[in-house]
C-alpha cells in the first residue's frame, strides 16, 4: 500500500501526462475515485504534485480525462475489438455477457462507478457518463437491428438494462455467476425479438 506522503521518484517530464492517466486508470477503478487522493496519484505516476497540476488543473479534470481515455477502449458494441468485428450481430451481443475470469475483486462498470462517486460534485463527469451510456444503448440497438429484431429499440434497451444489472450484481456479490444468468436471459430476449418479426 502506497502512503499518501510518498515522494515522487523524479520521473517527471516526457510521458508524465500518460503516467498520470495510467495511474488514474489503475487506482480509480481498483480503489475508487473518492478514495484516491491527488498525492497518491502523483506518487503512483512518479510525478510531483506540481507536475500533476501542470497537466490537470484539478482532480475533477483527471477524472474526466480518465473516462474519456476509457471510452477509447471499452463499451463500443458496434465497433468492437478486431477479434469480435467479424462475428454476427447476435454473437457480438452475447459476447458482451461473457463472464469475466474468476479471481480478484469484481468492480463493475467504471462509468457507473464514476457516476455514483461523482454524484452532484462533478457535473462534467455526469455528462461524460450519460453520453457514454446513451452511445452504448444506441450501439446495442444497432446490433439488435442487425440481428433481425422486430423492435430493435426495445431489445437494445432491454439488453442495456440486463448488462447493467449483471455488472452491478456481480460487483455486489463479488462473483461472476450473474453474467451467466444474464447471458441466458439475453439469448431468450434475442430469440423472442427475432421470432416477433
Amino acid at each position: 500500500m502506497h502512503s499518501e506522503a510518498q515522494p515522487a521518484t523524479g520521473r517527471g517530464g516526457r510521458g508524465a501526462r500518460q503516467r498520470i492517466l495510467d495511474a488514474a486508470n489503475r487506482l480509480f477503478y481498483r480503489e475508487g475515485i473518492n478514495a484516491t487522493g491527488v498525492e497518491r496519484l502523483a506518487a503512483e505516476a512518479s510525478v510531483s504534485k506540481r507536475t500533476l497540476y501542470q497537466h490537470f488543473p484539478s482532480k475533477s479534470a483527471i477524472v474526466e480525462e480518465y473516462l474519456r481515455y476509457l471510452q477509447q477502449g471499452v463499451g463500443d458494441p458496434v465497433h468492437p475489438d478486431p477479434g469480435l468485428a467479424k462475428r454476427s450481430p447476435r454473437a457480438r451481443i452475447l459476447a458482451l455477457f461473457e463472464a469475466p475470469p474468476a479471481g480478484g475483486t469484481m468492480r463493475g462498470c467504471p462509468f457507473h462507478n464514476a457516476a455514483v462517486e461523482a454524484a452532484d460534485g462533478m457535473p462534467e463527469v455526469h455528462d461524460i457518463v450519460e453520453a457514454h451510456k446513451r452511445s452504448y444503448v444506441d450501439g446495442l440497438v444497432a446490433l439488435a437491428r442487425g440481428a433481425g429484431a422486430a423492435n430493435a429499440r426495445l431489445l437494445g434497451n432491454q439488453l442495456a438494462v440486463l448488462y447493467e444489472g449483471a455488472a452491478a450484481l456481480s460487483t455486489s456479490l463479488n462473483e461472476p455467476e450473474p453474467w451467466t444468468y444474464a447471458r441466458k436471459a439475453a439469448q431468450v430476449l434475442l430469440d423472442d425479438a427475432v421470432r416477433g418479426r
